[in-house]
């Protein structure tokens, strides 16, 4: 070999050691993603009565959104257009369930030099998530099943293989092995980015018997704005989600069903713990960005709904905490957050240019003390039949098809329970609201009509309507909430 091809030969080597070393400094990523969980189901956020150890952790180890939101939904699953949202950092008004002609979050990164790897639901279909992900293993292409009975995909080089359904293993038990395996056999020249998507504590309400356990035998309380019935029609009373217990609600039935509800965050917490201590086993810890979130929150007996399907703060507010090098320990922020800020924030963390079609906000300038928000309102579509906007304090809520409005004063009233909008004294405040909303709604392309000329009956009684369960509920819940 002559001196210049020596010569030559080492600069590639330097280039390469090079590139690897700025690689490996690069923040690595986990994801912890929860579905259907409130925001008022996490132990530090302020509830004595949930047990959520690890979760509460990654709280004083990290920065808090306290409003935080899902941007509505153009469907009753609202974790598929939820999903979209994070993974694309655009609305469901701009984008599309699939991911088509988008940059998901996976595929930036590797295009960046990480190491990508999925676990868990994905309810986007099999393009964007291979699209997104190197390595994938125990994912779940699906919106729900019984915990028990998941039926498990794997991504086998750079496709789609399934191994149909895994008897026995929890869910999260399963997504936490995953992801653990993962952690210990990633390639260690590269960053990487984990995004590990619990189905818990989506229904079935069946966490293992020592986690509903613990809860029948010290109850939490109902929520504060609990009813037997919702008292009109919001368009999405008669659903699947809705039909999980009859109306009107029995408190006793919303009871064992909020204690199997939390033990399904519990034991969620518990194999979060395990994933945390297989970060801390890889010595990434100090150099890794954990995201926890949730894709909405859910009825749970609050105003009469089991379900997500609305625009109170139970169904479309949810958690989202970072933890990681230079983001604050033990501090929280009330600034108004979408899921769809997580996109562009992790951008901004890693120096990398976010696509030029997201639409969300990095929040990264609140924790540094550069802005004390991103936005001053929060806008909240759902499908065709709810339209929400609300600030710091006052909240509106447009019912079209039943031509009906409801305005709250969050700061006396934050569960939603007392209804404004016809009193006199509040007509300015529902004022400058609708024009807020009208300014949301140019800004989204929204023209659903806020009104009809005929609109359908405001109240309907449910009581003793027809219900029957979907095929994945297990036997003890068919028995116990339907025969």
């Amino acid at each position: 070999m002559s001196l210049m091809h020596r010569l030559l030969f080492g600069l590639i080597l330097v280039l390469i050691a090079s590139t690897t070393a700025r690689a490996a400094e690069q923040p690595n990523i986990l994801f912890l993603f929860a579905d259907d969980q409130r925001a008022d189901s996490i132990g530090a956020w302020g509830n004595p009565h949930i047990q959520t150890p690890h979760i509460d952790s990654l709280v004083k180890q990290g920065f808090s959104f306290r409003n935080n939101y899902c941007f509505g939904s153009d469907s009753g699953a609202v974790c598929i257009p939820s999903r979209a949202m994070v993974h694309t950092g655009r609305t469901w008004m701009h984008s599309n369930h699939q991911m088509n002609g988008e940059v998901t979050l996976g595929e930036l990164l590797r295009k960046n030099g990480y190491e990508t790897f999925g676990t868990g639901k994905w309810h986007n279909g099999g393009p964007s998530l291979l699209r997104s992900f190197d390595r994938g293993e125990n994912v779940f292409m699906g919106g729900m099943c019984d915990h028990t009975r998941v039926p498990i995909s794997e991504i086998v080089d750079g496709k789609l293989v399934s191994h149909g359904i895994q008897d026995g293993e929890f869910s999260s038990e399963q997504f936490a092995d995953a992801a653990v395996k993962y952690l210990q056999t990633r390639d260690e020249k590269k960053p990487f980015f984990a995004y590990v998507a619990f189905t818990a504590p989506h229904d079935p309400r069946n966490p293992p018997e020592k986690f509903r356990k613990m809860y029948y035998s010290k109850r939490p309380p109902l929520p504060e704005n609990f009813l037997p019935q919702l008292n009109f029609n919001n368009g999405s009373l008669v659903i699947r989600d809705e039909m999980l217990a009859a109306w009107p609600r029995d408190p006793k039935v919303v009871s064992e069903q909020l204690c199997e509800y939390y033990g399904l965050v519990s034991h969620m917490d518990e194999q979060i713990g395990r994933i945390l201590k297989a970060l801390d086993e890889t010595g990434e810890r100090d150099n890794t960005i954990i995201v926890y979130a949730a894709d909405h929150g859910l009825g749970m007996g609050s105003h009469g709904l089991l379900g997500k399907q609305s625009v109170f703060e139970h169904s479309m507010k949810c958690p989202l905490i970072f933890v990681g090098p230079g983001i604050p320990r033990n501090e929280s922020s009330e600034a108004f957050s979408y899921l769809l800020d997580i996109y562009p924030t992790l951008c901004s963390l890693l120096g990398i240019e976010a696509p030029d079609r997201v639409e969300g906000e990095s929040l990264a300038g609140i924790w540094k003390g550069e802005t004390e928000s991103v936005r001053e309102t929060v806008f909240l579509p759902y499908q065709e039949t709810q339209r929400s906007v609300r600030d710091k304090r006052w909240k509106l809520c447009v019912y079209p098809k039943i031509n009906f409005q409801q305005l709250f004063d969050l700061q006396n009233d934050p569960y939603e329970q007392h209804n404004l909008a016809d009193d006199p004294k509040y007509a300015a405040q529902k004022v400058r609201l609708m024009s807020k909303l009208k300014q949301w709604r140019e800004k989204m392309g929204d023209e659903a009509p806020l009104s009809v000329e005929k609109p359908a009956a405001q109240f309907i009684d449910l009581t003793g309507h027809k219900r029957k369960p979907d095929v994945h509920q297990p036997e003890w819940i068919v028995e116990k909430y339907f025969e």
